[in-house]
């Protein structure tokens, strides 16, 4: 078995998924007011130590990692769903390092210990979140 014990992946987070702008409409409410509702948030990318592990060989040919985006709001005040996770599971041992700026983000010197490497974006937010006293129907 080769023993790999360096390894440079890409991960990225999930975007946040958009607001929604919609109105509410129904047979005897003419004027309906804002219905739209937020977007999910985007998902986290984490590591994870496993100590049944012991090399990094899996991530020299897999390197690009993205979290799945948020879901955009629907009317009715409905809420988008958030974007799944990625777990990456690494050897205990294990040094994480941000290739930009080289810095230390964290040692994985447990087992089960996690380490979130990207944070997911916030969630957009929809027409409901504007409405005021004074602007009853916001449209952007």
């Amino acid at each position: 078995m080769k023993f790999v014990d360096e390894a440079t992946i890409l991960a990225a987070a999930g975007d946040g998924g958009n607001g929604c702008v919609s109105f509410q409409r129904e047979k005897y409410i003419p004027r309906g007011g804002p219905d739209g509702g937020d977007g999910g948030d985007g998902g986290d990318v984490w590591l994870l130590a496993d100590e049944n592990l012991n090399t990094l060989i899996d991530y020299h040919f897999e390197k690009n990692f993205r979290a799945e985006c948020g879901q955009t709001g629907q009317g009715r005040d409905c809420t988008g769903k958030r974007g799944k996770d990625i777990i990456i599971k690494v050897p205990v041992g294990t040094r994480v390092l941000n290739s930009g700026t080289n810095e230390v983000m964290g040692d994985m010197t447990r087992q089960a210990q996690r380490l979130m490497v990207a944070k997911g974006g916030f969630h957009g937010l929809g027409n409901t979140r504007f409405k005021s006293s004074v602007n009853r129907a916001p449209r952007e």
